[in-house]
């Protein structure tokens, strides 16, 4: 008997091991340990907020810096990977464009890629990279392929430093908004989001053919509002037209609404957004089992 028992034992050690070295080499190769943000509003964590003092957004209605009823998608796929707070640097601004300008007070989507590159050397290869921008030129009254070509050099200037996974966020139909499916600019805004987004499929085709070791996954925002304003029910809304937020009024049931404000989503699109990011992700093969397990 106990020769069986030390053979099983042994043969027990030694499954534990083989499973500890797999796990091991899982990790090492397939895991995100960081994540670095850039972009507007629909990312911002409260980055504008404390360079007001406070002051904006306006907390309440806006949730602690946010611009929204509550976190931000690029939070809610930082639990998902699992990172913790320290793990996640966020240098998305409120207003943003994709820009670099220099008398702007808000940092553009090239300064802020340059306020990392100018600063490291050498950028963590095991980090995750994520870049959504591009509205805010076009709202501001933009129409040539100028977002496009900032966004593929902000990719470009973070894989010439090491950067290996990106994820981009396409930009949703800015013709659809609130604020905006009812005026005159709304057919206008519907074909440069079209045309955006046509280029920037293209821009990260090339960027991959150049940059052979670069994992590119993208968020494709524009299909999932799409989606959710025409079958509202099956992502658990009611509205998908109007903001809860009107004035200082808001409404009574923010998870069902589609819209925080004329702009923005509520928290709870926004947890939908994160939720298909760390799909997008994974199926790039940039995720592992871990991930999913304790996500």
């Amino acid at each position: 008997m106990q020769g069986k028992n030390g053979i099983l034992a042994a043969g027990l050690a030694l499954l534990i091991f083989v499973m500890v070295v797999l796990t091991t080499s899982i990790q090492n190769t397939h895991s995100i340990a960081e994540l670095y943000v850039f972009g507007d509003s629909l990312s911002d964590a409260g980055t504008v907020f404390r360079m007001t003092g406070g002051m904006y957004p306006p907390n309440p209605p806006y949730f602690q810096g946010r611009y929204s009823n509550g976190r931000v998608w690029v939070e809610y796929l930082a639990d998902r990977l699992p990172l913790s707070s320290n793990q996640a640097k966020n240098f998305a601004y409120g207003g943003a464009t994709t820009g670099s300008e220099p008398n702007s007070l808000v940092p553009g989507l090239l300064t802020q890629v340059q306020l990392l590159t100018q600063t490291h050397e050498q950028l963590h290869s095991n980090a995750l990279y994520v870049l959504w921008a591009g509205a805010n030129d076009y709202l501001q009254g933009v129409s040539s392929a100028i977002p496009v070509e900032n966004i593929t050099r902000a990719i470009a200037s973070l894989a010439d430093v090491g950067a290996k996974k990106i994820l981009v966020a396409n930009l949703p139909d800015l013709g659809q908004l609130p604020t905006t499916r009812t005026n005159v600019n709304s057919a206008r805004l519907s074909a440069l989001t079209q045309a955006h987004n046509q280029g920037l499929r293209r821009s990260l085709k090339v960027l991959s053919q150049q940059y052979s070791d670069l994992q590119i996954a993208t968020l494709d925002a524009n299909t999932l509002y799409r989606e959710a304003i025409a079958n509202p029910a099956a992502f658990g809304f009611t509205n998908v037209t109007s903001p809860c937020l009107a004035g200082l009024s808001t409404c009574g049931s923010p998870d069902k609404f589609l819209f925080w404000d004329g702009i923005h989503p509520t928290t709870a699109a926004h947890r939908i957004l994160g939720e298909t990011a760390f799909w997008a992700i994974k199926e790039a093969g940039m995720v592992n089992s871990r991930s999913l397990l304790l996500g």
